[in-house]
């Protein structure tokens, strides 16, 4: 077997939780909602493009995810971006709190929680902002 890339992540909540879900992607990431087959249960598939890199899976039931306690064996999803300074221009202008950091080799990176409680993780390798964090900062979200 080959790896040959990667084609989307899925996120469970609740069937409340997909409209803040879609609003939270679509503001931060720009991604739209599209075709989605008909499953059993509800939820969404959101596009970059041509690509529905998120899928959306509304089984848990209402009020079961617990936002600030991390319960999963996935730490985070980190994506490979560019345009970091637009993207932090982005979240400000949206309210949406973030932590920065900026290491060594690393890059500039964003780490921020999607409204079920996701972290993404968004390096911006080779980036520099001068607004930002100094050289050799950790954020919170990874000594906890």
């Amino acid at each position: 077997m080959k790896f040959e890339g990667f084609l989307h992540l899925n996120i469970r909540c609740s069937k409340s939780d997909t409209p803040k879900i879609e609003k939270f992607y679509g503001d931060v990431l720009g991604l739209k909602p599209g075709y989605r087959p008909n499953f059993n249960f509800g939820g969404l598939w959101l596009y970059d493009g041509d690509d529905p890199i998120i899928h959306v899976s509304a089984r848990f039931p209402e009020k079961s995810i617990v936002k600030d306690k991390h319960s999963g064996s996935v730490d985070h999803i980190a994506f490979k971006a560019s345009g970091a300074v637009d993207f932090r221009k982005r979240l400000k202008k949206l309210n949406i709190e973030f932590e920065e950091q900026n290491i060594e080799n690393a890059g500039y990176q964003v780490f921020l929680y999607d409204p079920v409680g996701t972290k993404l993780e968004f390096n911006f390798l080779n980036e520099r902002v001068a607004d930002a964090v100094p050289l050799g900062t950790t954020a919170e979200a990874n000594l906890r």
